[in-house]
């Protein structure tokens, strides 16, 4: 469990530099491989490399929503202020 919720972290952060709805796939992702990597590591029959792969990708998971939302703020941010430059 831990080894996918790893690869769901690193899919998460690779989904970040795709333009587009990128950052969609990447909140999703990451969202997944908290929920996974946190069902890894409280596994305690799971040998402690799996378990340590489940925490790591509880952190990169963590690290890569915390990036897609603050990419989806300043998307929003940008918006408004073309918005209000234009005013439609």
């Amino acid at each position: 469990m831990g080894w996918l919720a790893l690869a769901l972290a690193a899919a998460s952060a690779a989904a970040l530099a795709v333009p587009g709805g990128g950052m969609y796939a990447a909140m999703g992702l990451s969202i997944a491989a908290i929920g996974t990597g946190r069902a890894g590591y409280r596994r305690r029959s799971a040998p402690a490399r799996a378990r340590l792969a489940g925490s790591g990708a509880m952190a990169v998971g963590t690290a890569a929503l915390v990036l897609a939302a603050a990419k989806y703020g300043l998307t929003w941010a940008a918006l408004g202020r073309l918005e209000a430059l234009f005013g439609s």
